[in-house]
């Protein structure tokens, strides 16, 4: 009888933890006028990349922004940002979440490493858990925007945050041009479509490079799959964002490309991206 009572008492407490950990995540997403979340259906499309320098354009414009790196396996974003290397320090309010280019705040698993080659060995509930860690103990104070940079696919860490983040504004979908990538982008679509959150559009990344010779556009990964499946699945088309091998060499040193080279084509589309999120979530 007592082990009975004992485990009735651990799963009564438990419960009191997860109501409080979800009234804290309500409590500090609250402070966040919106909230976006970047996904793609599989992997090496720029995402992350991509969700850097349109976080850069918004701190560029004066908004107060915040990157979450949700990709717990694979963290990418604080070395985009000048923050490799940071630890993360609890504050009065909570976990602060450093500063990097344009002071951008980030919160990363990579912050949570004990060295540049340790590998995220976790299932999928430890991952859930940090997350959600994230999302209710990081002091993210008053934001104007939180970009959630999430894996690649349909899992864990895509339901996680869609699950907790009811409000988000909705998500924005990273593909290249490749007919391969853009039959994936349906599964995401449909995915979002189930988890009732809204599209916010589809982004073409890496859709051709100009020849800096003679000024023709090589279609690397073919052309066009991105406004092609947005026009199929009914969902907004953003834009298309040219290679550049700048964008790259910036991201390795910490620097925002659309921040750096704001002259740049690739930099003008992220511009042009930008001010269709924006118009989609503040109109």
């Amino acid at each position: 009888m007592s082990g009975a009572l004992s485990e009735e008492k651990e799963r009564g407490e438990a419960f009191v933890r997860q109501v409080e950990e979800t009234n804290m995540i309500r409590a500090r997403m609250g402070r966040i006028r919106h909230k976006i979340a970047v996904i793609s259906g599989k992997g090496g499309v720029g995402k992350s990349l991509v969700t850097v320098n349109l976080a850069a354009v918004l701190a560029k414009r004066g908004k107060r922004v915040g990157i979450l790196d949700a990709d717990i396996h694979g963290p990418t974003v604080p070395k985009m940002l000048g923050l490799k290397g940071s630890v993360l320090v609890a504050g009065e309010g909570g976990i602060e979440a450093p500063e990097g280019a344009l002071g951008i705040r980030a919160v990363s698993m990579d912050f949570l490493l004990p060295s540049q080659d340790a590998a995220v060995i976790w299932r999928g509930p430890m991952k859930m858990g940090v997350i959600r860690q994230f999302l209710s103990d990081v002091d993210w104070g008053d934001l104007d925007y939180l970009l959630i940079d999430l894996p690649p696919g349909t899992g864990d860490e895509p339901l996680t945050v869609l699950q907790n983040l009811p409000d988000i504004d909705g998500v924005v979908i990273v593909t290249i041009p490749s007919q391969v990538s853009g039959d994936v982008v349906e599964k995401s679509i449909t995915f979002a479509r189930q988890m009732k959150a809204r599209v916010i559009g589809v982004v073409e990344n890496m859709s051709g490079l100009v020849c800096p010779g003679c000024g023709e556009v090589i279609e690397i990964f073919g052309k066009g799959a991105g406004r092609a499946v947005s026009e199929e699945m009914d969902v907004p088309f953003l834009g298309s964002i040219p290679l550049d091998p700048k964008i790259s060499e910036d991201a390795d040193a910490g620097t925002p490309f659309a921040s750096a080279r704001p002259d740049a084509p690739a930099a003008k589309a992220f511009e042009k991206i930008v001010d269709e999120i924006v118009k989609s979530v503040e109109d």
